[in-house]
């Protein structure tokens, strides 16, 4: 599988919002779960949401009711549409898609991976 591409990261304020795309240049994401991922500095990373082929969604506690996951067929792209941020979202967010791999979430296994975008969240 080629590289996975994020962006739309940057800064914003307490409360504000971002929308973080992912993209695949050479493999339709539409056949995969796709996730987002963050990991903050000296943290573990965690999942925060994810995607199914089926088009079934999944979020962390941490992020329910403020994030948002979605696909767009017909660009290739997963978004993840963060609202009300918090300082604690602050951290590097990485999307990757499923297939052998080490990370396990919600019963899937990632281990293809984009080089992150970062979010920083602060006044």
């Amino acid at each position: 599988q080629s590289q996975l591409v994020e962006s739309g990261g940057g800064l914003v304020q307490p409360g504000g919002s971002l929308r973080l795309s992912c993209t695949a240049s050479e493999f339709t994401l539409d056949y995969y779960a796709v996730a987002w991922f963050r990991q903050a500095p000296g943290k573990e990373r965690e999942a925060v949401s994810c995607i199914n082929a089926d088009g079934r969604t999944y979020y962390a506690d941490s992020v329910k009711g403020r994030f948002t996951i979605s696909r767009d067929s017909a660009k290739n792209v997963v978004y993840l549409q963060m609202n009300s941020l918090k300082p604690e979202d602050t951290a590097v967010y990485y999307c990757a898609v499923d297939g052998p791999g080490s990370t396990i979430a919600w019963g899937y296994s990632f281990g293809s991976w984009g080089q992150g975008t970062q979010v920083t969240v602060s006044s």
